[in-house]
């Protein structure tokens, strides 16, 4: 291998071959010493002079040597190419001084003085110096040849001389002798290279090892076979509080358990737990992992699994991240997030877990709480304000009953489990309690929010039921207490169970009454004040129930919109009226009121539409009735909608004026075409003169409006009299002028005159008079 060429060998590795020339001056020094007394005695046995001279030569040569050897030995080690050559030029020229020194005393004692003991002497100081030369010099094969060559030529050379056979033949060895020390210092050197090679590729892989081992995030540790630590990596250390990993090296794991709980990070009884499961670990071979919470807050999981070579590895994590993202989901899949308690979910799991555990046979109960209307103040103030209410709500629940479980079932709904009941008495003093701390009002952004809720509640042992069951029991009591007027609450009994049975069976029975068409439609009068006939009617629908009978409006109409399907009872109302009044005489017309529900799509359009269209009936003789519950889900939307019906020619009334939030807003605000008062406003007009000043100003306030006027509720001659004489609306309509009459009743009334008319006449002239 040669070394002079710069990049044939990696200059990592020429560097130590350079240094290796330098490395041992001490048998160089004593070998030169050597060498120079056997010069020295050959000189002193044959008186040559010129043995002084090689003799003298050799001093100097060794002087110099040595010096080259102290001054490179006193400086650092070279870091480049070029230093390094210099140094081996350096190196190879004393060492050629030496060899040809060695050289000259050979050919002087082979040749020229032909003395038996020069001979043996130059022999001997030529194999003593050639033993030395491939371990010496393996680091510069330059050196190895000059050095073989300075010593083998001039002994050959000598022998050669001489002349006889055997001399020559003698001499002639020196080339196999050449390339023997050659050949055995390359060997050397080749045997070297590839040793420091390794070595330098083994420090590169230990230093990564070591790079990645204590830049890890997770703390390491390697046991070796006798269970303590032999490799450890910063991480490591740290956990443990200590300097460095090396002072890890020999612990055992329950020393390295014992510091953590000597800087108070772990507990006792958590060492114990910790060694015994990555103990196990180890001895069974398989990997185990082990989450350890410290005290400074910390959580750390511990793993353990057995390496290679019985060797076991021991790796921990700082998991506190994780763990507290955990933590996090689990709450938020548990708890409700604007008031944090306890979600449907989970209620619905400890509860269950407090019925399975204790005594089966003892009481428990379950309420539930509903806040009474609280959709308008979602629908008033928004649902921020809305939120801010059920958080006041569930923070009083919490200070009320602080060992009671409380979870807030989503919306306005609270449902609370009381535990080991003593009897009903017990369960009614805690419940008056909790509403009795519910009262009273709340500030929620500025806003005076007075709660008032209802509950229902039920109570059982806990053997004879389940979670499930007494929610629904409660849930029935609580639709009990608002129908008995709301702001109560309501103790389940057997009762109401049948009840709901009853209204789940009717349920059924009208949702096949509406799919077969079996409902039917009637119609009221509605009377012109000016005529005293019938102007129009309003269609009115009608349930009978093949078993029970007549089922009133007020029972079904509910129950549809509960159930989903009023906007089917609409369009059947709609088709039916229209196919019917096509049939009457013109001048009477029809008015259908359209729920809420049909004014959440477009649809309601081509529903009109598809009713004129199929009936054959002029649209300005269909009234559409809509309420103000259609008018509050969507006041832009169902704006639009009136707006599309009006350019199809429909007339539109806004029924049951007066009873809303805001009806006097729509007035300006919407294409109406006719109010409809309220008959609440007449129920007094004839005892109360308030009443009586608040119709005559509605109608005075709608005429310039361009809108006419219907009052509702007419049951008496006393009232239409009053409206005839000093109210003056449009048209009236109520039981003064019958029961809602069938389609042939309406078309055979419909060009009657009602026998009031000659009384309102005649009493309208005598207030003329």
């Amino acid at each position: 291998m040669n070394l002079r060429k710069k990049n044939e060998i990696p200059v990592d590795v020429y560097i130590p071959f350079v240094e290796t020339l330098f490395r041992d001056g001490l048998t160089l020094s004593i070998g030169i010493l050597a060498q120079t007394f056997l010069i020295g005695l050959v000189w002193w046995k044959s008186g040559d002079p010129r043995y002084l001279l090689v003799a003298i030569s050799m001093v100097l040569v060794g002087v110099f040597r040595m010096r080259n050897f102290r001054k490179y030995n006193s400086m650092p080690s070279p870091t480049t190419w070029e230093e390094a050559h210099k140094r081996e030029n350096d190196y190879i020229l004393y060492g050629s001084l030496h060899g040809l020194t060695l050289g000259a005393f050979c050919l002087l004692g082979i040749y020229f003085a032909r003395d038996g003991f020069a001979e043996i002497a130059s022999v001997c100081l030529t194999l003593a110096t050639a033993t030395s030369i491939a371990g010496r010099n393996y680091g510069s094969p330059r050196m190895v040849t000059i050095l073989t060559i300075a010593l083998t030529w001039p002994i050959s050379l000598g022998f050669l001389l001489r002349g006889d056979i055997y001399h020559v033949l003698l001499g002639l060895l020196s080339a196999p002798f050449l390339f023997a020390i050659r050949k055995f210092a390359n060997t050397v050197r080749d045997v070297l290279f590839a040793a420091v090679s390794e070595e330098k590729k083994a420090n590169r892989i230990a230093q990564r090892f070591n790079r990645a081992l204590n830049t890890m995030s997770h703390g390491l540790v390697m046991l070796g076979p006798d269970g303590r630590v032999a490799v450890a990596n910063a991480e490591a250390a740290h956990l443990m509080s200590l300097k460095s990993p090396d002072a890890l090296l020999g612990r055992s794991i329950h020393g390295l358990l014992m510091r953590g709980v000597a800087g108070g990070m772990l507990a006792p009884k958590d060492c114990r737990y910790i060694e015994a499961q990555l103990t196990r670990a180890l001895r069974e071979g398989r990997d185990r992992k082990v989450l350890v919470s410290l005290a400074n807050g910390q959580h750390y999981e511990f793993s353990a699994r057995e390496g290679s070579q019985e060797l076991g590895v021991i790796t921990f994590e700082d998991v506190t991240a994780r763990v507290e993202a955990e933590d996090k989901i689990r709450f938020m899949a548990r708890y409700d997030n604007l008031t944090g308690l306890p979600n449907r979910a989970y209620f619905h799991e400890l509860v269950g877990e407090a019925m399975a555990s204790g005594d089966r046979d003892r009481l428990c109960g379950l309420a539930v709480l509903d806040l009474d209307d609280f959709k308008s103040v979602n629908d008033t103030l928004g649902h921020p304000i809305g939120d801010g209410l059920i958080y006041a709500v569930a923070e009083r629940l919490g200070a009320i009953a602080k060992h009671i479980t409380v979870s807030r079932f989503g919306g306005d709904e609270f449902m609370i489990f009381f535990d080991r009941v003593e009897d009903e008495s017990h369960l009614t003093s805690q419940l008056d309690e909790i509403f009795a701390g519910l009262q009273g009002e709340v500030d929620v952004a500025g806003h005076g929010l007075r709660i008032q809720a209802s509950g229902g509640a039920v109570l059982s042992r806990v053997k004879d039921t389940d979670v499930d069951a007494m929610i629904v029991k409660a849930d029935l009591a609580l639709y009990k207490a608002k129908e008995l007027g709301k702001n109560s609450w309501r103790l389940f009994e057997a009762s109401m169970d049948a009840a709901f049975r009853n209204r789940q069976l009717m349920k059924a029975d009208l949702r096949t009454a509406v799919e077969g068409k079996s409902l039917r439609v009637v119609y009221q009068p509605i009377v012109a004040m000016s005529t005293m006939r019938i102007a129009s009617c309003e269609a009115l629908c009608r349930w009978d129930h093949p078993d029970l009978g007549p089922i009133s409006p007020s029972i079904f109409i509910p129950l549809a919109e509960e159930m989903g399907i009023i906007s089917e009872i609409s369009t059947f109302v709609l088709q039916a009226a229209c196919a019917e009044c096509a049939k009457w005489p013109d001048q009477t017309s029809v008015s259908v009121n359209l729920s809420a529900k049909d004014f959440r799509s477009r649809d309601v359009i081509q529903k009109v539409r598809d009713a004129l269209a199929g009936s054959g009936l002029a649209a300005s003789r269909l009234e559409i009735e809509v309420t103000e519950t259609a008018l509050l889900d969507d006041k832009s939307l169902t704006r639009q909608y009136i707006e599309e019906l009006k350019q199809l020619g429909v007339r539109i009334a806004l029924d049951d004026f007066g009873t809303g939030y805001s009806s006097l807003s729509y007035l300006h605000k919407l294409p109406l075409d006719k109010i409809k008062i309220d008959r609440s406003f007449l129920m007094d007009v004839t005892q109360n003169p308030r009443s009586l000043e608040l119709l005559k100003g509605i109608v005075n306030l709608s005429r310039p409006l361009g809108l006419s006027v219907t009052v509702e509720g007419v049951e008496t001659f006393e009232q239409l009299k009053i409206l005839a004489l000093q109210v003056k609306p449009d048209l009236v309509q109520g039981f003064l002028f019958g029961s809602a009459l069938s389609a042939s009743g309406i078309e055979t009334m419909s060009n009657t005159v009602w026998p009031f008319a000659k009384d309102i006449r005649t009493a309208k002239k005598a207030v003329r008079r």
